[in-house]
């Protein structure tokens, strides 16, 4: 190990020494030498930026899809862009969120929902910026033994028995009656008030006209008017909560779902993927300060998550990325357990294992690039919930989501890596920022990134604009 530090010090000795004597070398065109170095300096017939900042500490949550930080890290794509990155676990996406913004963290994996809150006026305010998404899908929803015993008379089955997927919400609505009228509250976790798996698990129960409750500035829980209390659990901690009684469902990321099924305390019902087919989940989050101050220090980063990401999707990788999430200083889980969804696969009940190649998804379906129009339906879903309180105007959505989702980043990043022949063509979505209109949700309704409005108005349970 201190010989591999003493390599890469030697590596970036010399970087720093050429770039010396290149300036040098300019005499009293040395000023506008220094200015040319902020874009592109063309070394060997490939693109080398000038980074402003090549020590860099990022922050993760110990979770399978912070996987293009550990696989850039690990495989070296970081050292290639002349970055000599550290990556620390974090305790809880408060503590993620409150680092990156006091500058503890030049960077991190995050909920998509994080920075576009702080955008947008609810939690702690920020200027934040995302250049890149990092991963579709990857999310369970996961009941106890006892909750699924109660559901599985109200699941329909296949000629073998075994439940008919995707499961509704409807099939637990006479669970949560029959707890309420034994006096048990109905409660539920998820791991942050803007994550992914909040809107996720209100977006499943809405379906199934079951009501989680409303935020108000009295109800910072968001459980008003509630027929399933929601509650904040950190992503390791929720299998143990469960276990206690604590609660009787979650809605988290992998691996903790599947750890469930592991250890036999409980069952995953239905993935994200069956809420809405290919949805965003993580973002990597910068300061706008950061990406200001250092430009090209941004395109670097983008650059090397962009190729984990397509390293992650390329056929045959996968297991060896299991290895190395498995390592105590990643996610740290049992490399079985990470395994389950990481390969293609996901377990419902112990032995009722499904073929799911797209539960974790990096790369296909331009799945690093941030759409404007995943961005706006996290908003969409805060005005539904009462997170963002008043109407606002169409307008408003589009204007708040361009200054936190920066696909001109992703762009800059990925029209190098184009030029270097590590990305190809087709890898590269000809988009305006908006995906088409999709309907593929678990209710069937149809989403219009470009007209956010009607979209809010179309659900039976939700605030209305």
């Amino acid at each position: 190990m201190k010989k591999l530090q003493k390599n890469k010090f030697i590596a970036f000795l010399f970087l720093a020494i050429g770039i010396s004597n290149f300036l040098s070398s300019c005499g009293s065109n040395s000023s506008n030498k220094e200015k040319e170095t902020s874009t592109l300096i063309k070394e060997n017939s490939s693109n080398k930026l000038a980074i402003e900042k090549p020590q860099l500490t990022f922050g993760f949550i110990k979770l399978t899809d912070m996987a293009p930080l550990a696989i850039a890290k690990e495989l070296g794509f970081f050292e290639d862009e002349g970055l000599y990155v550290t990556i620390e676990a974090q305790s809880n996406w408060k503590n993620v969120l409150d680092r990156v913004i006091d500058g503890q963290l030049d960077g991190s994996h995050m909920l998509a929902g994080q920075p576009i809150a702080a955008g947008a006026g609810f939690g702690r305010q920020a200027d934040l910026v995302t250049p890149y998404s990092m991963d579709l899908n990857g999310n369970g929803i996961t009941v106890s033994n006892d909750v699924w015993n109660k559901m599985k008379p109200n699941i329909p089955t296949n000629e073998d028995g075994m439940p008919i997927h995707p499961i509704k919400a409807e099939a637990l609505a006479p669970v949560i009656t029959e707890y309420k009228n034994s006096g048990k509250p109905f409660k539920m976790g998820m791991v942050f008030p803007v994550s992914t798996h909040n809107y996720e698990i209100r977006y499943w129960l809405g379906a199934a006209g079951i009501n989680p409750g409303f935020y108000t500035a009295e109800n910072i829980q968001g459980q008003v008017d509630a027929d399933v209390l929601l509650s904040v659990t950190p992503p390791p901690q929720m299998p143990a909560t469960l276990e206690a009684g604590t609660i009787y469902g979650y809605c988290v990321g992998e691996p903790w779902n599947q750890q469930a099924v592991f250890k036999g305390i409980g069952v995953p019902v239905t993935t994200n993927y069956d809420v809405w087919k290919n949805n965003p989940e993580k973002v990597f989050v910068m300061t706008k300060k950061f990406v200001d101050e250092n430009p090209n220090t941004a395109i670097a980063v983008t650059k090397a998550l962009i190729r984990a990401g397509k390293w992650l999707d390329t056929p045959g990788n996968r297991p060896k990325a299991v290895g190395i999430l498995s390592m105590p200083e990643y996610v740290g889980a049992d490399s079985v357990v990470i395994a389950n969804s990481m390969t293609g696969t996901f377990e419902f009940e112990k032995g009722d294992k499904r073929s799911m190649p797209d539960f974790n998804v990096f790369f296909r379906y331009h799945a690093t690039y941030p759409f404007y129009s995943d961005g706006v339906w996290f908003l969409t879903q805060m005005r539904r919930w009462g997170q963002i309180p008043e109407s606002k105007p169409k307008e408003w959505y589009h204007e708040t989501i361009k200054d936190i989702y920066r696909p001109d980043i992703w762009e800059k990043a990925a029209a190098i890596l184009l030029e270097e022949g590590k990305l190809e063509a087709d890898d590269i979505p000809k988009t305006d920022g908006y995906k088409a209109p999709t309907a593929e949700f678990i209710d069937g309704i149809s989403y219009d990134g470009k007209d956010p409005i009607a979209y809010i108005n179309s659900f039976k349970i939700g605030n209305k604009n």
